[in-house]
């Protein structure tokens, strides 16, 4: 925001990135509340300075104080602020959205890969590589795998990869 309360690009309605969709298209996707073109565009209110995703439950603003982003990165860029009720930082763009249970899957992954064949490798590097701590991860595999402790070995690890080849055999 420049010091007269102008934003970057407050004259253009649409940024580069945003060929399929024009203003109006936004717009419309924004009075609706389209869970459709929830994550494809964020919509940018210059009289108050916040962004939102197109799902929000705010009072729709008007069209000439519509900014139509291609993510929110680039709202950001502009000098707007994240809506504290839809939380766009979050749209299902991001891997926040998809919930602990896909970092459980990126460890499965990793395992059924060969994670832990290699020699440095440790619950601690394993939780690393998908970010968060070691403690959360096993946490997170006692949430949703049921185990009621989870120590990683590497015979643990080739059972857990082995089963997922049987699985993938069968099929």
């Amino acid at each position: 925001m420049s010091e007269n309360r102008q934003y970057a690009g407050a004259g253009w309605r649409m940024l580069e990135g945003m060929n399929p969709l024009d203003a109006a298209t936004c717009y419309r996707a924004l009075q609706a509340r389209d869970r459709r073109f929830d994550g494809r565009f964020f919509v940018a209110v210059t009289s108050t300075g916040i962004y939102c995703r197109p799902i929000c439950p705010a009072r729709t603003p008007k069209f000439e104080h519509c900014l139509f982003f291609a993510n929110a990165a680039a709202a950001e860029e502009a000098g707007f602020r994240a809506c504290l009720r839809c939380r766009p930082e979050i749209s299902p763009q991001f891997a926040a959205w998809r919930g602990t249970s896909n970092t459980v899957s990126r460890a499965l992954g990793l395992i059924a890969a060969g994670f832990f064949d290699q020699p440095e490798a440790s619950v601690e590097t394993l939780a690393d590589r998908v970010g968060v701590g070691d403690r959360q991860l096993r946490r997170l595999f006692q949430e949703h795998l049921g185990a009621p402790r989870w120590p990683l070995h590497r015979p643990a690890a080739c059972i857990l990869r082995n089963s997922f080849c049987m699985k993938r055999a069968c099929r």
